[in-house]
């Protein structure tokens, strides 16, 4: 059954403003379950006692009530009230014992929270509010308690019985097994899990700085044994990364992994056993990409840091959601910069932010990293949360330095560990570890929107003087007209006309404009701005000469690529309105010699250059745009790239050959950097009107990258080589749900002329099921982020999302309500367009019953 339908008369949001503190804290719980499919029988023990004021309220949802005991007393009915959404018992002690008996049904459960069936097992995600469609609990981050579990299933069905913290028993029962297990740490509700299946484990061990051994284990199905070992590599490195950076030691005996294919995230963090949507743990050379190798390490490493950052240390409440999830991105961050190329992790990390979080901060759906209110919290796992979450964290590095941060670090855990915290807490730790003044750092958490940065320079020759003018402003945003100014560290440098640096520095810009002088500069200096993306802010103004310059001679990577990336935007954008007067496409000479300067140096790091030599993509383009004109970004760009890649046909040929040596398993850094130069070369020759190259590279590769990115640009011409290698490709592949999920994702996000109507039939392809959110988002969900296609005069597109989000909010309205966020940007574009979104979105609303998740999604869209 899927979440509830809710009359709109009944919406009632939650808001910061009202915390209060739980009535009764829960030292103890002790959790037993008869497992099965259509009914589980769950009996909680719970020993509570009062903290402050207020009755016992208890939060349950689909729950069959069937006993309730307080003190070993069973309650008659006049003793407690249960309505759709708690248990109320009236007249308890100030500490007490209080059991309750509810029987649940799994098999039923379509929205993937709380406990649910999976193929033939059951599995728990309880982040944010699944815990209270187990059992009726205060279902609350701030109630922390210790777990004890036991289980009971079908032996031949369930072989496999896993949960929090370390193993205390196991035996058998007739044709049934149990096992319990106890977690000496107290954790928040929402990270309970448990997992009862027929599941193979690849085992291994760690040993930590301390000498504790650790039992690792990664739970998959049978037959996919031999993809894990990539995971697990990634976990010991992580493991022992977190000792190094920031010396946080695993502090069970036990670390246990177990996937799942029907998952509604990519992993759940739940404490001594993570659970994982399989993407994100199963990987060979021959059925993932390099794309999704790093996934793979990046994942498991902020799962297993977040028992630290999330686990240990919980946030107090769900706005505090980002004390959490932007720390431990901006963990994770770190730790994927020193396994690869820190530059391309900054330039990717940035890439996504603009990408996604830019676009959110300037549309109807604008919230800050600590929103003020909410109406469903699941809406709130976003990139502001998370990626805007974590430059905050890496501003309060940047501003106070990396020696003073880690013992920030330091101070937080140590008054934290074991309880559940606020950003006010982790901004007081922060500020005890340096005297830099910080205090206004919290207008990040408070305020919406993306600051404008505009700057002016003076130089005084005779004095040998640079005055820098920077001024901010935040454009206003959904209940939020009026801006502060945010503190804002500048990471600068002054460069020389060869781009050797004069000075550098980091300023503090707190102020809505604010000069900075400085003295004995020799000549007049190129400044260079917000280096390694110090702060994520737009940076406006910067011309052709000077973007020019920066791209060619900037010290710091970074910026080297911003350059090129903002004179590509500048050279597309100028193109697009001449289209748009009937002019036709006319290669910029400096964008050329830009991108064959790159080509010439891709040698020295394949890796950048791949990077710096693909164009700003459309989505960005549409974000520069006042009124966006979708086909004519399209048409632009396609015709940037054609142009391109004949003109510089000879050299991206050479740059194929020269990076196409790879053994077609070796996953290391160099060989995917390698593969990343090789194919970017493959996409301009494809664009140029040469498939002859991805023809053969599909048909020879025994590499998932080298396939799919051949498959990518063969997807692109509507013709005979294109159907016949999706065809051979699905025939290979149909077995595996992971490959598949590529197959239908490459056709949503392909160029061709027909890729509407193959989206429109692939949603009634037999092997299309709303019931997976890893289906729905490789097609619906990349469908939408085809600019082109999706935003399609008529409308069809509009119309394929709509009708997925109304027929998915009744299974899973999670995942449905997410999907309404392509559509929060319709004011943007032209009155046909805008008028045919609008539509839409109150197409979704007039439905009679529809749940929080769309609801809030869809109101705020059109609000």
């Amino acid at each position: 059954m899927a979440e509830e339908q809710i009359s709109a008369l009944s919406r009632k949001p939650i808001r910061l403003a009202d915390y209060t503190k739980p009535a009764f804290a829960v030292d103890e719980v002790a959790l037993d379950f008869d497992l099965d499919p259509a009914a589980t029988i769950v009996r909680a023990t719970l020993k509570l006692r009062r903290q402050a004021p207020g009755p016992l309220i208890l939060d349950g949802k689909r729950l069959e009530l069937r006993a309730v005991r307080l003190n070993d007393e069973a309650l008659g009915d006049n003793r407690y009230e249960v309505t759709e959404k708690s248990l109320t018992v009236h007249d308890v002690p100030d500490s007490f014992v209080l059991q309750t008996e509810v029987k649940i049904s799994p098999e039923t459960n379509t929205e993937l929270s709380g406990l649910y069936m999976s193929g033939a097992g059951f599995f728990t995600q309880c982040e944010p509010e699944g815990f209270r469609k187990i059992t009726y609990f205060p279902d609350r981050p701030d109630v922390m308690a210790r777990y004890k579990v036991t289980m009971r299933a079908d032996k031949a069905k369930y072989p496999v019985l896993l949960s929090n913290g370390n193993k205390t028993g196991a035996g058998e029962d007739g044709g049934k097994i149990w096992a319990s297990w106890e977690d000496p740490h107290p954790k928040p509700s929402y990270l309970f899990a448990l997992v009862a299946a027929d599941l193979v484990a690849v085992k291994d061990s760690f040993t930590t700085a301390s000498g504790r051994h650790v039992d690792l284990g990664i739970w998959v199905a049978a037959g996919d044994e031999g993809r894990c070992f990539h995971a697990m590599h990634a976990l010991k490195n992580a493991m022992k990364w977190d000792e190094q950076t920031f010396g946080l030691e695993y502090d069970l005996d036990i670390f246990n992994i177990a996937t799942v294919s029907d998952f509604n995230a990519g992993a759940m963090e739940n404490k001594g056993l993570n659970i994982f949507n399989t993407a994100y743990v199963l990987a060979s050379a021959d059925t993932a990409t390099d794309a999704d190798f790093q996934n793979v390490e990046r994942v498991i490493a902020h799962e297993y840091f977040h028992n630290w950052t999330g686990d240990r240390v919980t946030c107090r409440d769900w706005f505090q959601l980002s004390l959490k999830e932007g720390l431990t991105v901006f963990r994770d961050q770190e730790y994927m910069a020193d396994q690869f190329s820190a530059a391309v992790k900054r330039i990717s990390d940035v890439r996504l932010l603009r990408a996604t979080q830019f676009r959110d901060d300037a549309g109807p759906l604008a919230h800050p990293v600590r929103p003020a209110s909410y109406l469903e919290i699941n809406n709130f796992y976003t990139t502001t949360i998370y990626e805007k979450g974590a430059e905050v964290v890496r501003m309060y590095r940047t501003l106070i330095g990396r020696e003073a941060f880690r013992k920030g670090i330091d101070i937080y855990i140590a008054r934290h560990d074991n309880s559940a915290a606020t950003v006010e807490d982790f901004f007081d730790a922060m500020q005890a570890a340096s005297p830099v003044p910080l205090q206004q750092i919290m207008r990040w958490y408070d305020q919406a929107g993306t600051p404008e940065i505009t700057f002016d320079e003076a130089y005084d020759a005779a004095a040998r003087r640079f005055t820098l003018t920077l001024r901010q402003q935040t454009k206003p945003t959904p209940g939020q007209d009026e801006k502060a100014p945010f503190l804002i560290p500048v990471a600068m440098a002054l460069l020389d006309e060869k781009g050797a640096e004069q000075h550098a520095e980091t300023l503090r810009l707190t102020a809505p404009e604010q000069s900075f002088v400085f003295e004995n500069i020799a000549a007049r200096p190129v400044p260079s701005l917000f280096r390694n993306f110090s702060a994520p802010v737009k940076l406006k103004g910067q011309g052709r000469e000077r973007l020019a310059f920066l791209a060619a001679k900037d010290t710091d990577p970074f910026n080297r690529w911003d350059a090129l990336q903002q004179y590509a935007t500048i050279v597309l954008l100028e193109a697009v309105k001449r289209q748009q007067m009937g002019q036709e496409f006319a290669l910029d000479q400096g964008l050329l010699e830009a991108i064959a300067a790159t080509l010439r140096d891709a040698a020295r790091d394949p890796a950048f250059a791949a990077e710096a030599l693909l164009l700003p993509g459309e989505s960005l383009l549409a974000d520069a745009m006042d009124v966006v004109d979708p086909d004519a970004i399209h048409d632009v760009r396609e015709a940037a790239r054609k142009g391109l890649g004949l003109a510089l046909q000879t050299e991206f040929a050479a740059a194929y050959a020269a990076f196409s040596e790879n053994e077609a398993g070796d996953v290391s850094g160099p060989a995917m950097a390698r593969r990343a130069m090789k194919n970017t070369a493959l996409g301009y020759l494809s664009a140029a009107g040469d498939n002859l190259r991805a023809s053969a590279q599909f048909k020879s590769s025994a590499n998932m990258t080298d396939r799919l990115a051949a498959l990518a640009n063969l997807a692109e011409v509507a013709d005979e080589p294109r159907d016949e290698a999706f065809a051979a490709f699905y025939a290979t592949w149909k077995g595996n749900a992971l490959v598949l999920d590529k197959w239908f994702a490459v056709q949503a996000r392909a160029g061709a002329p027909d890729t509407l109507a193959r989206v429109q039939a692939l949603t009634r392809h037999a092997d299309f099921d709303l019931r997976n959110p890893n289906r729905v988002r490789a097609l619906v969900g990349a469908f939408t982020g085809n600019q082109a296609k999706f935003h399609a005069a008529s409308g069809a597109g509009y119309r394929v999302l709509t009708d997925t989000i109304i027929a998915l909010d009744t299974i899973n309205p999670q995942i449905a309500a997410r999907l309404v966020t392509a559509m929060g940007s319709w004011r943007r574009y032209d009155g046909a367009r805008r008028e045919l979104m609008k539509a839409e979105l109150e197409r979704i609303l007039a439905r009679e019953t529809l749940s929080h998740n769309t609801y809030e999604m869809a109101s705020k869209s059109l609000a």
